[in-house]
Formats: C-alpha cells, sequence, structure tokens
C-alpha cells in the first residue's frame, strides 16, 4: 500500500526543532502540539501541517489570582469523621490535606456554607452548635458523647492538581506552583474572555487552539505526603463556590446543602446511586459551562481558528453525553486512549467536528525510565484500541509529552511508525464507511445511561482496580464487537424499552450505580423487564445483576436468570445444582474460563436453567429459559480475546440469532473481523503477541485461513 501522511500529531519542545522535523517527515505527521512543561519552538511555526497550541483557562496566571484571592478555584472537602468522648470536640479540618494544594476559605460565610453533621443520627448540628477557630484551624462543636462527627467545608484550590501531578511525577524541581482561578466568577470571567482575544492577536501561526479544558478540575485531592489521596475522574467536587452556589439555588428553586457534594463522604463518586439534588447540580453545571465555554469558542472562531476540548483536566460540567455539548460549538475533542473503552469515550462523542485521541504511553519518565517498558505499553494501548477504531474510528491519532524521551528510547519509534501505518490503513480501507454490525442493538442498563456512556464502573478512566476489572471487561469486550451499544437509565425502562433492543446488559456489584440499587424494588422496572424477556428478548446478568434484598429474593430478576446469591438467610433450603457444558455459547472455548474476581455464592435455580460452569458447589455461568426470551449470567468477565469470544456468543444466544452470529467469521478466539461491506474489505486482527492461525467464514462458507504474524491485522478483499 503507498505511503499514505496524515491523521497524526505529536508533541514539540524547544530543544528538538532538528528532530521534530525528522520525525514528522519520518511518520507524515500534519499537526505539532505543546504540552505541559514545554514550549513551541518559534522555527517551527511555519511549517507545513496545523500548530496546536495548549491553552489553560484556569491556571498560568498567578499575578491574576494572586490579586483576585477570592476568585480562586473551591473544592468541598469534607474532615476526618472523629468520635466525641465529651460535651465538646475539636475537628482540625486540613488533617490529612496537603496544605501546599489547598487553604480554608474563611472569606465567605462559613455558617452558611460550612456543614457540621452528627454522622451517629445523619442530623445536621445547627449553626449555633459549632464555630470555627481561624487561629487554630479547627472547629469546636457541642456535641454528644460517642457519637460521631464530620465538617464540610469550603477550601481554595491554591495549586492546580494537574500540575501538582506533573510537578510530582516529572519531579520538577523550580517551577513555581500553578494558582487555580474560577472563570464562572464575573471578574474572572470578563479577564480571561480579554486576556483569550489578546492571546489569539498575539499567536497568528496558532491553527488549533486545544483548551486543557475549560472551567473546573476533575476531583483530583492531594494527602499531606503529597500522594492522590482522593481521585474520581467524574467529580464535582471541585466545581463550586458560593458566587455558583447561590445561583443553582435560583435555578433549583431550593437551597443547596454541601451534602449535596461531599455526600457522607464518598464525593458522589460515580458508583454511588445519584441522588435527584445531584442530578439537579450536574444540569445546571452543564447548562451554565456550556454557554460560557461556546463564548470562548466564539472568540477562537471570530480570529480564524479552530477549537479543540481535551476531555480531561478540567472538562467537568461539558459532559459530552450530555444534552448540551453540542451548543458549545467545538470543531474537536481529543482525549488519552487508555484501552477501547475510552477510545469509544472519545469516538463516540457527537457534536464535534472531528475526534483525535492520544495514544499512550505519554512521553513522561513515569514510563520512560529502566524499569518501564514503553514499547510494550504501545503495543499493549494499540492492540485494544485497534479492535474498537475498526468499529467507530478516531478522525486522527497523537502523541504527548517530551518528544527527546521517545526519540531516544531503542525502537520506540519504530513502534508508533507500525501503529500510525495501521492507523492511516484502516482509514483507506473502510473509505468513511461503517463496519458491519449485527442487526439489532444491546443496551446497557445502570443509573447513569447516556450520560455516562463508556464510563461503566470506573474510577479514572483506564485505571485498574481488583473491584471493578470483571465488569470494565463487559464494556472493553463490547468496544469492538460487531455490535450497536446503547447505554441506557432506569427511567427509561420505566417508559418502555426501545424496540431495536434485543439484549439487556446489568453489570456491577450490588448497591452501586451500576447494579441499580433500590431501582429494582419498583414494580414499573422489574415488570417491563420481565415482560421484555418472556415476549423474546434476551438479559445478560455480570456479578450482582439486580441486586436488592427484598421480598426473600437477593436477585429481584432471579426468575429471568434462573440464579440467585446465597446471603446466608436460606442455607437451610437445598440447592441440587449440577453442570453441563455443552452449550452454543462454550462451543469454540477451549481451556479454563477467567470469570476474574468473580462473585461467590452462585445458585441456580427454577425448572430452565443450564449451568455451564462451577465453582465446586456454586454456579459461575448458567442459561435460562425465561418464556419466549433468554438470560445468560457471568460471574464476572475480564477482558481477554476469549472472554470477548464468550460474550459474543452469550448476545447472540440471548438474542436468538445464533445462526447470524456467523454471517462474517472467524475461528480462532485470539482473532477478530471487521468488515466493511461498501468497500468490500475485511480486516482480520490477531489480538496475540503469537503467531495465530485462523480460517474466515461469509455466511457459512469459508473464505480463506490465514497464518497471521503476532499482533498482525491483515485485509482481505470480500
Amino acid at each position: 500500500m503507498e505511503h499514505i501522511t496524515g491523521r497524526l500529531t505529536l508533541p514539540t519542545d524547544v530543544d528538538m526543532v532538528k528532530e521534530t522535523i525528522e520525525l514528522k517527515e519520518l511518520l507524515g505527521a500534519d499537526a505539532l502540539r505543546d504540552c505541559d512543561g514545554t514550549n513551541m519552538p518559534e522555527e517551527l511555526l511555519k511549517l507545513d501541517g496545523k500548530i496546536y497550541a495548549t491553552y489553560y483557562t484556569t491556571r498560568k496566571d498567578n499575578e491574576w489570582a494572586e490579586k483576585n484571592p477570592e476568585e480562586i478555584q473551591q473544592e468541598y472537602l469534607i474532615s476526618d469523621r472523629l468520635t466525641a468522648r465529651g460535651d465538646t470536640l475539636r475537628i482540625e479540618l486540613m488533617r490529612g490535606f496537603h496544605t501546599e494544594q489547598l487553604k480554608v476559605n474563611t472569606i465567605d460565610d462559613p455558617k452558611r456554607w460550612w456543614e457540621v453533621i452528627d454522622r451517629t443520627t445523619g442530623e445536621v448540628v445547627p449553626a449555633d452548635r459549632w464555630f470555627y477557630d481561624e487561629s487554630t484551624g479547627e472547629v469546636e462543636i457541642c456535641t454528644v458523647p460517642y457519637h460521631q462527627y464530620t465538617v464540610s467545608f469550603l477550601a481554595f484550590l491554591i495549586w492546580d492538581p494537574v500540575h501538582m501531578y506533573n510537578f510530582i511525577t516529572n519531579d520538577w524541581k523550580d517551577a513555581p506552583h500553578q494558582l487555580t482561578f474560577d472563570v464562572r466568577q464575573p471578574k474572572t470571567q470578563a479577564y480571561v474572555k480579554e486576556k483569550l482575544k489578546r492571546w489569539c492577536e498575539e499567536n497568528p501561526n496558532v491553527d488549533v487552539v486545544r483548551f486543557t479544558t475549560f472551567f473546573h478540575q476533575f476531583t483530583l485531592t492531594f494527602d499531606d505526603q503529597k500522594r492522590e489521596k482522593y481521585v474520581e475522574w467524574f467529580g464535582y467536587s471541585a466545581s463550586v463556590s458560593p458566587y455558583i452556589l447561590e445561583q443553582f439555588e435560583k435555578w433549583a428553586g431550593y437551597p443547596f446543602r454541601p451534602e449535596y457534594i461531599v455526600d457522607q463522604g464518598y464525593h458522589n463518586s460515580i458508583f454511588r446511586v445519584p441522588t435527584k439534588e445531584f442530578r439537579d447540580f450536574i444540569e445546571f453545571q452543564q447548562i451554565e459551562v456550556s454557554r460560557l465555554a461556546k463564548e470562548l469558542v466564539d472568540i477562537v472562531h471570530g480570529y480564524g481558528k479552530e477549537a479543540m476540548m481535551f476531555l480531561g483536566d478540567h472538562w467537568i460540567g461539558t459532559e459530552p453525553f450530555g444534552k448540551y455539548f453540542a451548543d458549545i460549538g467545538l470543531d474537536a475533542v481529543v482525549g488519552s486512549v487508555g484501552d477501547g473503552v475510552t477510545m469509544r469515550m472519545i469516538s463516540d462523542i457527537k457534536g464535534a467536528r472531528y475526534t483525535e485521541g492520544r495514544l499512550l504511553p505519554y512521553f513522561f519518565p513515569d514510563v520512560f525510565n529502566e524499569h518501564g517498558d514503553p514499547i510494550g505499553e504501545a503495543q499493549d494501548n494499540w492492540l485494544k484500541a485497534r479492535r474498537a477504531i475498526l468499529r467507530s474510528p478516531l478522525d486522527r491519532i497523537g502523541y504527548g509529552g517530551y518528544l527527546k524521551l521517545a526519540i531516544e528510547w531503542p525502537g520506540f519509534v519504530d513502534e508508533i511508525q507500525k501503529i500510525v501505518g495501521e492507523f492511516r490503513q484502516i482509514h483507506e480501507n473502510m473509505d468513511g464507511t461503517g463496519s458491519y454490525m449485527a442487526p439489532f442493538k444491546v443496551a446497557i442498563l445502570n443509573c447513569w445511561g447516556k450520560l455516562r456512556s463508556w464510563m461503566c464502573n470506573q474510577v479514572h478512566h483506564s485505571i485498574w482496580h481488583r473491584e471493578i476489572y470483571s465488569y470494565v471487561g463487559v464494556i472493553e469486550c463490547l468496544s469492538g464487537m460487531p455490535i450497536e451499544v446503547e447505554f441506557i437509565d432506569f427511567e427509561q425502562v420505566r417508559q418502555g424499552i426501545d424496540p431495536d433492543i434485543r439484549v439487556i446488559i446489568n453489570a456491577g456489584d450490588a448497591y452501586t450505580s451500576w447494579s441499580g440499587a433500590e431501582n429494582w424494588v419498583d414494580e414499573k422496572v422489574v415488570t417491563n423487564i420481565r415482560a421484555f424477556v418472556d415476549n423474546g428478548g434476551g438479559f445478560i446478568g455480570v456479578g450482582e445483576p439486580s441486586a436488592c434484598q427484598f421480598q426473600g429474593r437477593y436477585f429481584q430478576l432471579s426468575d429471568v436468570l434462573g440464579v440467585d446469591r446465597e446471603m446466608g438467610f436460606s442455607l437451610s433450603t437445598d440447592k441440587y445444582n449440577a453442570m453441563d457444558p455443552d452449550h452454543f455459547i462454550l462451543e469454540d472455548i477451549e481451556g479454563d474460563i477467567d470469570f476474574g474476581e468473580g462473585m461467590t455464592r452462585i445458585y441456580a435455580q427454577g425448572d430452565h436453567y443450564q449451568i455451564l460452569n462451577m465453582d465446586q458447589k456454586y454456579s459461575r455461568l448458567v442459561v435460562n429459559e425465561y418464556g419466549k426470551g433468554r438470560s445468560v449470567y457471568f460471574a464476572g468477565l475480564p477482558y481477554s480475546p476469549q472472554n470477548c469470544r464468550i460474550l459474543l456468543r452469550a448476545i447472540y444466544y440471548a438474542a436468538h440469532r445464533e445462526e447470524e452470529m456467523k454471517k462474517y467469521y472467524v475461528t480462532n478466539v485470539e482473532t477478530e473481523v471487521a468488515v466493511f461491506e461498501k468497500t468490500g474489505k475485511a480486516a482480520i486482527i490477531n489480538n496475540s503477541r503469537e503467531p495465530k492461525e485462523t480460517e474466515f467464514y461469509v455466511e457459512g462458507v469459508q473464505k480463506c485461513r490465514l497464518s497471521l504474524e503476532p499482533m498482525e491485522m491483515r485485509w482481505v478483499e470480500i
């Protein structure tokens, strides 16, 4: 195939001019960018291709922040939970927090904006029964002995969390700590708009303004030892100020409470079932953030430049899958690609002209060191991203960080060259058309629905946690499947299930937002799903689907699933479970199945189940007939090529479409195929680092047999 160029953005720095020009030529890059801690060299501004400039609306201007301390960004914090042993208790507010990052807000009235709560009863302690001693940084509370108490309070973010992270990661010594200011505030808002206009005038060679990002940082709080104390990529804790909250009160029609943000100390983790008040706050923030972001984007457009948003850092309130995102008028969205899921989190965004993914590894010393494996990380990243790109492609890819580190690492540039070449091949062969998809939709059901598309069961995108990898695997598998995925919430189920949906998946731990908690005791929810399956639909549950102890059942859809979980209440009832692994779902599966952390004490029950896999006397994989429909239960499903095949088979089985699964099919579970019918091309990919043999079938007829090199992508005519 001829050498194709374009679709690639590279980082640069002032001491890398010659190397940047050489690498730009070698890789066919058509855009250059600066990064945090680097600068764009003057010599490169005149080169062919686009120039991206990282633009910070909320930092890199300490002079302004120091002159306007009341308009520095704020965050709601919650103190340690302490037990009173007498009639009074003193709580040191900043204990455990880093005082270089956060500073108690004493400018605004603590009695108005703080809250002391008796955590033994859940009651708010009246404001006249506590006071703040500014000289010691403590709150003194009139207490009931042996009750526990917390203080929720406002603090100024006196060191931008991302700058702090980069400072610590790169061991910067002389860089001043960057203060972070709140663009929503009137004075700062006017200043930032004028500053952006001046910047656009002073930078005529910049083509793309890469907003990093707009106004509110996701929650990234450090402890007193400069370790990450609390990280919530979806967190709204740092999007607050008395100015914003007073506006919210007018909009919502009820008074704001700090508890709506600190949430008993859970900080409204995405795993929490969102309260009405928190949903209201997100809605309000979306409206206001999109309105103000549009004003900045309009300024950029007025100077003939493109506006690009980084999906990260200060992205809170933009909500790319929300109702208001398209109103911003962005040209592009760029985000970090950690795997197939985070790739889809970017590529599935509507409301921008194009999408760009920043592939890993980031060129930082935490990877490029004697203990690191940059090439291995690049390969792992690409194996997961590639299968998802074949289903929903990014328009562009790029890299970030210090170019010097990448160039000096033996073999790393060669690896990038391969990856970039494959990315361009995908676009060349698909020619603007989509890959073949199954003739039905699969819906992921949770409390968040569309707003958190491709964000399910994640703490911080692509970060591994033992508690979640068995669930994240479900959407990672789906990210590269020939399946159209929709994300729905329980309200949509109450209103009625879209007839295009053939299979519903519910995956997560009990009482989390992903499983659904008390939604499962709602009569409309359970009856609508039972009717959906009874009339021929499919239901797939992973972990603790429909879990909520009620009326003698833990899984409220135990009749649909054919399984329940032993909670110790029914040990007196004998269970006679026996395994029969002969089933369509396991037809081409060899060896053990990986259920990850799995789920213990699952037993099959009813008259129509078949147990495909067991852990001693309990079950791990069960299918069930329910009226005209079917269900499949998995104890867990971490990502692996084999589990992708198992889930694909489970979906087609649950949809009653087994015969259609082999319309386009490869026999080896370590391989997958994406077919572009309009161009007559098929991409067959080896998802492993070993050579693989596989057969390619079209409409049940063998088309060819292939010997694939490790990680190879082979294009064949259909």
